[in-house]
Parts: structure tokens; C-alpha cells; sequence
């Protein structure tokens, strides 16, 4: 059964934050959306912990007081979407949340491309902006985590497809990893093979060149010898 058909939570990280029962976004402050973000991201938590994650610049009864104001109008706003067992909080289990989701998905090798899913788990993977606009530095961290997880996932992505002559969806892959990091030079190598493969020498050319002065400018490097035989062999 699924969250809606049950009438259960589902909370969004991606793009914006949003929390939603049966399909029905609900509103709630920044305040409470703090505590049940970092519950999200980092699993079951001691008070203690989450003081010192939510309010490091308070005093130790100030952030205690916080968190049970936080709580206390999280279980009153949105009753049955916290699991409270005393020292430790959580959210309750039945919460579906899209990072973890996606998560499974990028852990499982081969998941996206079976069955035909390939472009379904693309378009994941590329809308998987985590909390854009969050600049705390707890929520910092899990973006830079997160984001390398989503480079290797979209990298691995790109060569499977090329692999099978999937090459159009390989093609979108490897950008999309180039849009993350524009000098991961194993994205930049699909680019390059796939354009070559189907005769774009201009396209091919454009993409080695760019990558050549952008790996010059910033990191005063040039592509591995392994990346310039191959463009100058196709």
C-alpha cells in the first residue's frame, strides 16, 4: 500500500522542501521543518544530539527548551509524523522520504537501467537538488555527500548505457554528471565516444577542447594520456 493510499506522510527534499499526507501538502514553519529535516537526513537521534546539531549557539536549557517547543508543535500540527521514545527521536518509519528513496536506488548497481527504467532514473537523478537555499553547515555536509553520490551514480549510469548502445541516454548521463562537476574528466570520456560514434567530430571536438582549457585554467592540468589517445584515435 502505498503513502497515499494510506493517508501517510511523504516528505520532499528535493528542489524545495515539502510535506505532504494523502497528497495534501501541509504547511509547517521553518521551525519544525528544521527538526524533522535533520531526523530525515540523519536517522534516529538523541535529544542531545539534536541540541547540539539545531542550536550549538545556545546554552544547554535553551536548546532543550527549543527542541521540546519544536516537538511539542510538530506532534500538535502534524500528530503521528514523529516517533518519540523518549531520549530518542525519529521520524515514524512509515514516513516515505524521496532522499531515501533515491538513495536505495544509487546503492543498488544496475537498478536504474533494469526493466527499461533507465530514463525514468535519470530524470531522478538530475532533478535531486538537495535543500537548495538550506546553508546551515549540517545540511551543507549532506549536500556535498549527497552530491558526490549522485556524480558516481549518474558516471556509472553513463558508461552502462553506453555499454548496451544506449547512446542518446548515455549522452544525457554524462552531462548531467558535467553539469555536477564539469571536470570529471570519465563523464567527459562518454561525451566524447558517444559523439564520435555517431559522427559529430565538430560536437566531440567542442567537448574535448572545453574541457582541455577549463582543466588548464583551473588546475593548471591537461587530459590524461589515455583521454587524448582516444580523441585523437577517433
Amino acid at each position: 500500500m502505498s503513502g497515499d493510499d494510506a493517508g501517510g506522510f511523504q516528505l520532499s527534499l528535493f528542489q524545495s522542501w515539502q510535506l505532504r499526507q494523502g497528497g495534501e501538502a501541509l504547511h509547517v514553519p521553518l521551525r519544525q521543518q528544521r527538526l524533522i529535516t535533520a531526523l530525515a537526513l540523519k536517522g534516529p537521534r538523541s535529544r542531545s544530539y539534536l541540541v547540539g546539531l539545531l542550536w550549538p549557539a545556545h546554552s544547554e536549557p535553551k536548546a532543550l527548551d527549543s527542541l521540546r517547543v519544536s516537538v511539542h508543535l510538530i506532534a500538535r500540527q502534524v500528530p503521528g509524523l514523529l516517533a518519540n521514545g523518549g531520549a530518542v527521536l525519529s521520524l515514524n518509519d512509515t514516513v516515505e522520504v524521496d532522499l531515501h528513496r533515491l538513495h536505495q536506488e544509487i546503492l543498488q548497481p544496475g537498478l536504474g537501467c533494469g526493466d527499461g527504467h533507465a530514463a525514468a532514473f535519470l530524470s531522478d537523478l538530475r532533478r535531486a537538488d538537495l535543500l537548495p537555499g538550506w546553508y546551515e553547515d549540517w545540511v551543507m555536509a549532506e549536500q556535498a555527500e549527497f552530491r558526490r553520490a549522485r556524480l558516481h551514480a549518474l558516471v556509472g549510469l553513463a558508461g552502462e548505457l553506453f555499454g548496451r548502445a544506449e547512446y542518446r541516454l548515455a549522452l544525457e548521463a554524462a552531462e548531467a554528471a558535467l553539469d555536477l562537476e564539469p571536470l570529471y574528466e570519465q563523464a567527459v570520456r562518454v561525451v566524447v565516444e558517444v559523439e564520435q560514434l555517431q559522427g559529430n567530430r565538430v560536437a566531440a571536438l567542442r567537448a574535448f577542447e572545453n574541457y582541455k582549457a577549463r582543466l588548464m585554467a583551473e588546475m593548471g592540468l591537461v587530459p590524461s594520456e589515455a583521454l587524448q589517445k582516444m580523441f585523437a584515435e577517433g
